[in-house]
């Protein structure tokens, strides 16, 4: 694009939403190669856009509000040339474009308040938790698509995404905000992920698994594990454990959550001797009378979950695609996935949740045949994110 093509751009920008005729997701339109170009990056995709988006409105003095992830013109490299990311940086100052460490988040609350059209092709995956309204979307977003010579706007049916997949995303997009995902594929550093870590500070409990959160992840700078607060190097504090969660689900709804270790064997149930897990204050009175005192007893390995029923009155066992609910075995562990529900009565459940743990990731990468980064954590090829 010439300089006035550049400059032509800036007549169709709003500085605020109340100007705007749809919200444009900048990062994910520039970087979209399937637009045309031959540049990872390139403003010329914003300008078949916005033909596209006067097309489609019937207004050729069409505006738009942009939010950008603040890296995009950072690159400068990737760009058809110095003019495009000079320019991104002039539109930012002058308050043309908005930028955010991460663009989704302002660009989604903006459309969710406003109603106004989103022009991407992001799936979202990871904020349909904190924005629900996106689950099942046919009308607001818009992916833009090549005919020919030119790029149309076609309304995106956004689907129904399962807990796993949101959760899946959530993980990778944590991961990806530590500077923990390497090498050309993106994959989690297990030897990082599958540690503790501590932090030198005195009196700092992120990292400590003895009175701080045991899923805590560390910061990557320039390939070195650094406390989130303080910025100081992590001292290596041996293996992490995989971890498993529980949902206690009554008439559906999450009325409490339970963390499981690695390698451990815990009972389940309405009153379970010392050590085990009791249901009877979390339980309305009806139901915590129906389950059994000891009700079923659960084993974590790794990663791995498994259940044994060992209440007289049962406890079935319901799996999506199933043909109907099976009696949980007496005999043997059954492996118990995301989306499987434990019923101990009607109305009253257990479900295992979507959340993976960073040891648990680690090893869902290993399952799969990802090969572990070449170099160690000193030298990590990160990019810091």
């Amino acid at each position: 694009m010439t300089r006035h093509d550049l400059a032509s751009l800036e007549r169709h920008l709003a500085a605020t939403h109340e100007e705007a005729d749809a919200l444009v997701d900048l990062s994910n339109v520039l970087r979209d190669e399937r637009l045309g170009g031959h540049h990872p990056r390139s403003l010329h995709r914003l300008r078949l856009v916005l033909d596209a988006l006067a097309d489609r409105a019937g207004d050729r003095a069409v505006r738009v509000h942009a939010v950008a992830d603040r890296s995009l013109r950072r690159a400068g490299g990737a760009f058809p040339g110095p003019a495009e990311p000079a320019l991104l940086a002039r539109w930012a100052g002058r308050g043309l474009i908005e930028e955010a460490g991460d663009a989704d988040e302002p660009l989604l609350d903006l459309a969710e308040v406003t109603g106004l059209p989103v022009i991407s092709r992001d799936d979202f995956r990871d904020f349909r938790t904190s924005h629900p309204w996106i689950q099942g979307n046919t009308t607001q977003f818009l992916a833009p698509a090549r005919e020919g010579d030119r790029v149309v706007l076609r309304e995106r049916d956004m689907g129904i995404r399962t807990p796993a997949q949101i959760s899946r995303k959530i993980e990778e997009s944590d991961l990806k905000a530590h500077g923990l995902l390497a090498g050309r594929h993106r994959r989690p550093m297990r030897e990082i992920v599958t540690r503790h870590w501590r932090c030198p500070e005195r009196g700092c409990a992120l990292y400590d698994r003895r009175r701080g959160s045991q899923v805590r992840l560390p910061l990557m700078r320039h390939g070195v594990p650094v406390c989130e607060l303080h910025r100081a190097p992590l001292a290596d504090d041996g293996p992490r454990t995989g971890i498993v969660q529980l949902k206690l689900l009554v008439d559906g709804a999450c009325v409490h959550r339970f963390t499981l270790d690695a390698d451990t064997t815990v009972e389940i149930g309405r009153a379970p001797d010392a050590g085990g897990i009791a249901l009877y204050r979390l339980l309305p009175e009806e139901l915590a009378r129906r389950v059994s005192r000891r009700h079923l007893i659960a084993t974590v390995t790794g990663g791995d979950l498994t259940l044994r029923n060992l209440s007289s009155r049962g406890t079935r066992l319901l799996r999506p695609g199933a043909p109907g609910p099976v009696p949980l075995s007496a005999d043997r562990g059954v492996p118990f996935h995301v989306n499987d529900i434990a019923e101990l009565t009607p109305g009253a459940a257990l479900t295992r949740s979507a959340r993976r743990y960073p040891a648990e990731i680690a090893a869902a990468w290993r399952r799969s045949g990802a090969k572990a980064p070449a170099r160690g954590p000193a030298h990590a090829d990160t990019e810091w994110l």
